[in-house]
């Protein structure tokens, strides 16, 4: 090892107890691993000491924990509990039962981290306690991190919005080489993530889970229409009021999420807004629809403002998002489109997860004093979680008795699969290195043809078992964009929406807007109708040669045999379920579920070849929300 080397601080960060934890491990600038915890456990959202996550980290860098230079907690717990307390006590005696419900567990638990985290750690190996150096960032500041420190530019406006951290629930910093000032912050209760996240709820979703249904909802909404407009006329009267900076301001009147275990209350919201919250046993109206624009449309307008707030303060050509909120890739797309800023960069893994990697390099580089000479985005294309070897593979198949084919080549694989894809059949698709973050990018993805006009019916209904109007990605080409898609840029995570080129949609019905929603849905808008929502946009993941070669390969062969360089991409799960991580949940998906094939690197599997396999009880399930 050269001195160089040796100076390298090697430090692992870590986010957990709340949602969404992961661990991440780096080593000077390069990110060696990162993982969400969930993928491990099976638990969606699972909010438990990263245990297994941390393992990996481990094991992939080939560490122990006494030679890390630092384990860095992605907040602070004890201002957190100061921003608990005070708020009891400014809403007191609203809160009584909630507040007796969590001062427990704040006190015998959140309180003691340290122990906790010691505790935790001692379960992986044995460590020299007291050599171990313990660091806590602040919530954003560990947000900023992620998104300003692995990103390509040298200095920028960090614009960070989600739920609550301690008290702020959006920040601007201005990051420039090593360091992250932070120049304004928005405090709790006023929140943008928690505004979004009640509607969410109204909406009959899961908060912190399915914020994204609510965003692909919004489009089916009659933006025109008197009652859309009506609505969100009330929402800015009534609920929240925006100001000229992006800050905003809540009517508390209508909001228990400062106080209770609800976001709000549905009798209020229901007067308010002139139609009941969504149930399990409700239908979606267009009411409903046109609530969810509503809402989307207001995010949008805030987020804009706030982009060019991040602008006037720090004067950046350049801007980074993180936060829950930088999930959005709609208002990513929209604020992209308005050329605020000549480059925008997302971290991928924005929400929680993301915060154990913006704690690592937080302290590597604020509290350690590292130099930073950025050149290229240093995710890694977000591959950085577990890969499995050939033994593991078949040390699955074989315990299952599976029937199985070895492709003999990469070449072969590829050609292979892209005429099965085209032939209509559904492809589970398993390779390399596990992605960080909410995203399947082409490692854990479910693939289909896009020009199959069924196949966004069957992905929804027959194999993710989910809601029928969710929409699907397209895995593209980059060098093919612009035959496609209405964007100039790569968008190699996901994060941002386009709309389809003109010269492929197809014009709507003068009548298009009075459809119901599944009329909506079915209505063939493009050449590309599984890719394509109901406004013509899609949200896009660029797949180059250099990011990911075998996937980069099969969608070529795919444009070969069809002239369509572009695949569905979907995440390799199902409802209520986190994405695979190893063969094992690979092939317990694709048994569950009525998808034709599956790839484990370099093996391919055929439904119909299983025998009685797929009849057996051992694989049926029930699905749980998400």
């Amino acid at each position: 090892m050269t001195k160089d080397n040796k100076d390298l601080k090697k430090i692992l960060g870590i986010s957990a107890f709340y949602h969404d934890s992961a661990a991440a491990l780096i080593r000077g600038d390069e990110i060696l691993s990162a993982a969400q915890e969930e993928r491990f456990t099976r638990k969606k959202h699972c909010a438990c000491f990263p245990e297994n996550a941390i393992k990996y980290c481990l094991e992939e860098a080939g560490y122990s924990l006494d030679e890390l230079n630092a384990v860095v907690f992605y907040d602070k717990p004890f201002v957190k509990f100061e921003r608990l307390l005070e708020t009891y006590y400014a809403f007191a005696p609203k809160g009584l039962m909630s507040f007796l419900t969590a001062m427990p567990v704040w006190i015998k638990e959140k309180l003691f981290l340290k122990k906790l985290i010691h505790e935790g750690l001692s379960h992986i190996e044995p460590y020299n306690k007291s050599k171990l150096k313990l660091l806590f960032p602040e919530h954003h500041v560990s947000h900023a991190g992620s998104a300003f420190f692995p990103s390509p530019f040298m200095e920028s406006a960090v614009l960070t919005i989600d739920g609550v951290g301690e008290w702020a629930t959006a920040s601007i910093c201005h990051g420039h080489g090593n360091t992250l000032r932070m120049l304004r912050e928005m405090r709790f209760p006023h929140s943008l993530g928690l505004l979004y996240s009640a509607f969410t709820y109204y909406l009959g979703f899961r908060v912190n889970s399915g914020e994204y249904k609510l965003m692909g909802l919004a489009p089916y909404g009659n933006k025109d229409a008197l009652q859309t407009q009506n609505l969100i006329k009330t929402i800015k009267e009534h609920l929240v009021s925006i100001k000229s900076d992006g800050s905003i301001w809540l009517n508390q009147a209508y909001f228990t999420y400062a106080t209770g275990n609800r976001m709000l209350n549905n009798k209020c919201w229901e007067k308010l807004l002139g139609l009941p919250p969504v149930t399990k046993e409700s239908t979606y109206t267009q009411a409903h629809c046109n609530l969810a624009y509503a809402i989307q449309n207001i995010t949008e307008e805030i987020v804009l403002k706030m982009a060019i707030e991040a602008k006037h303060l720090s004067g950046s050509k350049y801007l980074c998002l993180a936060g829950g909120v930088a999930l959005n890739c709609v208002s990513n797309g929209k604020l992209l489109r308005e050329k605020i800023f000549d480059e925008i960069y997302i971290q991928p893994a924005a929400g929680d997860a993301g915060g154990a990697l913006g704690a690592a390099l937080t302290a590597n580089y604020m509290y350690f004093q590292q130099n930073r000479n950025p050149s290229q985005d240093t995710m890694k294309a977000s591959y950085l979680g577990p890969e499995y070897s050939e033994k593991e593979i078949l040390t699955t198949l074989k315990k299952h008795k599976a029937v199985y084919h070895k492709a003999n080549h990469n070449e072969e694989l590829c050609k292979n699969i892209a005429k099965e894809i085209a032939s209509g059949k559904i492809v589970g698709w398993f390779q390399g290195r596990m992605e960080f973050g909410p995203r399947a990018l082409g490692n854990r993805s479910i693939l289909g043809d896009p020009r199959n006009p069924e196949m966004q019916k069957r992905l929804n209904l027959k194999i993710k078992y989910r809601e029928g109007f969710r929409p699907f990605a397209p895995s593209v080409l980059y060098e093919d964009l612009p035959d496609y898609f209405d964007l100039d840029r790569p968008s190699p995570y996901m994060l941002l929406t386009a709309p389809v080129v003109a010269k492929r949609q197809n014009p709507l019905p003068e009548t298009y807007a009075e459809f119901d929603l599944w009329d909506k849905l079915y209505f063939i808008r493009s050449d590309m109708p599984a890719i394509t929502h109901v406004d013509f946009s899609a949200r896009i993941h660029t797949v180059t040669q250099k990011d990911n070669p075998l996937y980069w390969s099969l969608i070529k062969e795919f444009k070969a045999l069809t002239g369509y360089s572009l695949l569905v991409n979907t995440s390799f799960n199902v409802r209520g379920e986190p994405i695979v991580c190893t063969p094992e949940d690979a092939f317990y998906c694709f048994m569950a579920t009525e998808m034709d094939m599956l790839v484990l690197h370099d093996y391919v599997l055929y439904k119909e070849e299983q025998n009685d396999l797929h009849k057996t009880k051992k694989w049926t399930r029930v699905f749980g929300a998400d």
